[in-house]
């Protein structure tokens, strides 16, 4: 018995060690380049997406419960809820305004072209050299 468990506790010891290893910390790459094109544009705003619903929803809910009583009060609740929250969102999406922005192609060092949508930054125009922060939808071209 013992030998079996000291045969185990050789490789389980390994394993632990290596999980305590500190990793190797990744080389964070620059990203900069040329800005060939900036076209205007406009993206849509999510500020304060889901608020329609919610107060639609609260006032479904509220007119709701003015109708009938036991049973048939609690579904009119709850369709009021429903159908308050469905309305409450069609309404703030029409009247969302798009936020102004800019349509800005990099040319990298690499010699790839990227492409970055972000709200409107006077201070970038085309030939100017710029770096690119972040990644996907949160990337932003700023001056270098």
């Amino acid at each position: 018995m013992n030998r079996i468990l000291s045969r185990l506790m050789a490789p389980l010891l390994a394993l632990l060690l290596v999980a305590c290893a500190t990793p190797q910390p990744v080389p964070v790459e620059i990203r900069q380049g040329k800005i060939e094109q900036i076209t205007n544009t406009t993206i849509a705003s999510n500020q304060h997406q889901g608020v329609g619903a919610v107060l639609g929803g609260l006032a479904g809910v509220g007119i709701g419960s003015l109708i009938g009583g036991g049973t048939g009060r609690d579904v009119a609740m709850v369709a009021g809820a429903v159908g308050g929250a469905l309305a409450g969102n069609e309404i703030q999406k029409r009247h969302a305004q798009p936020i102004p922005a800019q349509q800005i192609f990099v040319r990298m060092k690499s010699g790839v072209l990227v492409e970055v949508t972000q709200p409107v930054n006077s201070a970038l125009h085309v030939g100017q050299e710029v770096f690119i922060q972040g990644s996907g939808e949160s990337a932003l071209v700023v001056p270098r």
